[in-house]
């Protein structure tokens, strides 16, 4: 009876599993020009789709009603549609599983190297690929125009050590780099992550002098004082990601 449970776990894999991988990976097939693997991946995705619908049905039936009508080709509604039966293990290739996992990754250390480098979103730049282990080379070769549309990477050059300039993306079995000194000004996105660190620091120091005060604990509401320690937490986080950002930039110059 745990609902809450359900519905987050629901939510993380309609969002962030179906929608924001499964069909942006899907993409390059839809558009493609092989009729079989087009047919497959509409039946794929019809499929999964239908799925994600039943499972959300009790959570939010009405908005789940609506949709069923409007896709596939149902014969009845969705509200006597039988609950799923099927495993998990009854459905995953681990092999596979295992590859996409490490085309995420991959994907999300890129973004995340590119986010922090403050790297213009639509830039396609190149990348450099210092070491690699058998499986991960599969994986590049098996996803590479995938990985390289959705991370826009312009190209993909072996190299024997990461050069001056660039900054590294590690993923499992291997390692990649950015050369990013040609890219992005260096002097000026180290002086706004600078600014940024300052007035972090600020709040940072204010935050800890208030819960650090007897009084100010002792007498304020419990909510006001858990908010002034999340507060704390995620102001520290996002200093210590500057600071790793400010460093990556030093190591670059």
């Amino acid at each position: 009876h745990r609902f809450n449970d359900a519905a987050n776990t629901l939510y993380s894999f309609v969002w962030g599993t179906f929608c924001d991988w499964y069909i942006e990976f899907s993409k390059p097939l839809l558009y493609g020009d092989n009729p079989e693997v087009l047919a497959e991946t509409r039946a794929t995705m019809g499929w999964a789709l239908d799925q994600c619908l039943t499972l959300l049905h009790p959570i939010m039936p009405f908005i789940t009603e609506d949709l069923w009508s409007h896709t596939g080709n149902h014969e009845k509604p969705l509200i006597h549609t039988n609950w799923p039966t099927y495993q998990a293990s009854e459905l995953v290739d681990e092999n596979a599983d295992t590859e996409m996992n490490w085309v995420i990754n991959l994907i999300d250390n890129i973004r995340s190297a590119r986010t922090q480098m403050h790297v213009p979103a639509g830039a396609k730049i190149p990348m450099l690929q210092i070491d690699l282990d058998t499986a991960g080379q599969t994986a590049w070769t098996n996803n590479q125009d995938l990985i390289k549309r959705i991370a826009r990477i312009d190209s993909l050059t072996p190299a024997d050590s990461v050069p001056k300039g660039a900054i590294t993306v590690p993923v499992q079995g291997g390692t990649f780099a950015l050369p990013l000194a040609d890219i992005i000004d260096i002097k000026a996105e180290k002086t706004r992550l600078e600014k940024s660190l300052e007035k972090l620091d600020k709040e940072i120091n204010a935050l800890s002098g208030r819960l650090n005060n007897p009084k100010f604990t002792a007498s304020a509401p419990e909510k006001v004082v858990a908010e002034s320690r999340e507060n704390l937490t995620i102001r520290t986080d996002e200093a210590d990601k500057i600071k790793a950002a400010i460093q990556r930039l030093d190591d670059l110059s």
